[in-house]
């Protein structure tokens, strides 16, 4: 609708325009400063010109009223306009605000968390958080393929495979156990212990040259765990990337840093001059004792990430990750790709409470709060929705309590209990959605207009959130629409009313607004409450 709206202005003005919201949709459903910047041009008033262009609409059958305000143009739609494009938008069901062939292909990568135990809630934030940006950004158009990088080498395998040894010895052994400062606890790995004495039997726990073997079956359990985690709120990857797999390719992607002079050897490490792209110091890529480093594992990923020829390479990582942007980027240029292709967003920690309380860990993962415990207590719809409350590189805090709430303290109610209401008129009514599609919108009131609008703002909704990569525009929309249903539903009588099936044909396609936005969130609308 705006860019139809925005168009058609520019068509009869000649003239590129913002195209603006007022906040007071009684001024009118957009407005325009144009009258502004022309008034140098014109040697007039802004208010002058503004008079001046508002009167070549007179004719207009898109706009019922356009007026000049103050040097604004402010225009409102005509019902006969908004009943066009809400007809329009009904016959596309549930493809309603779907676009084709946004031309860009992008490679999106989120959560990657060491397979090392379950998801905690500090994951949950970035996993919604992508699944989201590609549901949305798959309904507009774009070719996304999403991806999950397993950080199978390195240390924390080795690691891994220790503490599950350990948990072996300690829950089915039966020994006395001596924990290292480091290591990794939990339930879980009392569970895998299980599965490992089935499969190996019980001399394994104790045979420190088989924890490797302990470390790859301990990796695919926990992965199995992850997955089912992940599957649970409604979230699935197109491919599983293992960072072990790449590092045969570590030798190649070494030459070509060689060869453009971007590494050199120092206290027997090599580095990269990471500096020469703005990283505070260069950073060690392969070790004294010649085994590559996290950072070459990257360099690798992103090396065969732009060998796979994306438009646009979309990662999303946890806020304690911000210092490896430079040097990856710094990297991804060494190898002779365009680091601008490639954009990191940051996932801010989660404050979780529950009667004004913080929230206490989880038993089973021993010291953080489990993605699934909390899925598991409020249901992955209010889990998933209260994550997109907030651009994930905000801080986040809720209290649980309010998220099992009946009420309208409760966003997720509230929004489902709009959509549900809406239904139950319709049974209450005796009718159905198409029995009212042929309605007209001539002479409806305001209010049910504006509902008409703002629910004709959808696709540009989505489309904002998508390129801002701010789920959270989605969340405010439906807020705000979920409050004129209810506000509207308190203020009219509809059913008997004189105007109730123009009034439920309004209500039809707020419906499907509700329905879509929500599913874009990984949400099914409730139909009954």
């Amino acid at each position: 609708m705006q860019k139809i709206v925005k168009n058609y202005i520019e068509e009869v003005l000649e003239k590129e325009i913002v195209l603006e919201k007022p906040k007071d949709i009684s001024l009118g459903h957009f407005a325009t400063p144009v009258a502004f910047s022309l008034a140098k041009e014109f040697r007039k008033s802004p208010m002058i010109i503004a008079d001046e262009l508002a009167s070549k609409f007179d004719e207009s059958e898109m706009f019922e009223k356009v007026e000049a305000v103050k040097g604004f143009i402010n225009f409102k739609l005509s019902s006969s306009f908004l009943q066009k494009l809400c007809e329009e938008s009904l016959s596309l069901g549930e493809n309603y605000a779907k676009q084709e062939n946004a031309n860009e292909k992008i490679l999106l990568e989120y959560v990657s968390a060491n397979p090392t135990g379950p998801l905690h809630i500090g994951h949950a934030r970035g996993a919604i958080a992508g699944d989201t940006l590609a549901r949305i950004g798959r309904h507009l158009g774009y070719d996304i393929t999403t991806e999950y990088y397993v950080n199978d080498a390195g240390a924390q395998m080795n690691l891994l495979g220790l503490s599950l040894a350990l948990a072996g010895q300690e829950s089915i052994l039966k020994q006395k156990v001596e924990y290292p400062e480091k290591y990794y606890r939990g339930e879980y790995l009392f569970e895998i212990a299980k599965d490992v004495e089935k499969e190996f039997g019980v001399e394994i726990f104790n045979d420190e040259s088989r924890y490797s073997e302990l470390a790859l079956f301990a990796k695919d359990k926990v992965l199995e765990i992850i997955k089912k985690d992940m599957a649970d709120i409604g979230i699935e990857f197109d491919n599983y990337v293992s960072e072990k797999s790449l590092y045969s390719s570590w030798e190649p992607t070494k030459e070509i840093l060689e060869k453009n002079g971007s590494l050199y050897e120092k206290d027997e490490k090599l580095w990269i001059k990471s500096t020469e792209y703005g990283d505070d110091v260069d950073r060690v890529v392969v070790r004294d004792n010649k085994i590559p480093t996290y950072l070459a594992g990257d360099i690798i990923y992103h090396k065969n990430k732009y060998d796979r020829n994306y438009d646009r390479y979309i990662n999303i990582w946890g806020a304690d990750h911000h210092g490896y942007i430079t040097r990856v980027k710094a990297a991804i240029e060494f190898l002779g790709n365009d680091s601008s292709k490639l954009e990191v967003l940051l996932s801010q920690m989660v404050q979780l409470l529950k009667g004004g309380e913080p929230y206490k860990m989880s038993k089973r993962a021993g010291n953080v709060i489990l993605m699934s415990d909390i899925a598991q207590e409020i249901g992955s719809d209010a889990l998933r929705f209260v994550f997109l409350t907030k651009k994930s590189d905000t801080h986040l805090e809720f209290d649980l309590d309010i998220l099992k709430n009946q009420d309208s303290s409760n966003p997720v109610f509230y929004i489902n209990y709009a959509y549900a209401r809406i239904n139950q008129v319709f049974k209450k009514a005796n009718l159905t959605f198409d029995d009212v599609k042929g309605e007209s919108f001539q002479g409806l009131n305001q209010d049910a207009l504006n509902m008409v609008y703002e629910s004709l703002l959808l696709p540009s909704v989505l489309q904002e959130a998508f390129v801002k990569r701010d789920m959270q525009k989605v969340t405010d929309y439906l807020n705000s629409i979920a409050s004129s249903v209810h506000k509207f539903y308190n203020d009219y009588k509809i059913i008997d009313a004189d105007e109730q099936n123009r009034y439920l044909k309004v209500l039809s396609f707020v419906a499907l607004t509700i329905k879509v936005a929500l599913n874009l969130l990984g949400i099914k609308a409730k139909e009954m409450m």
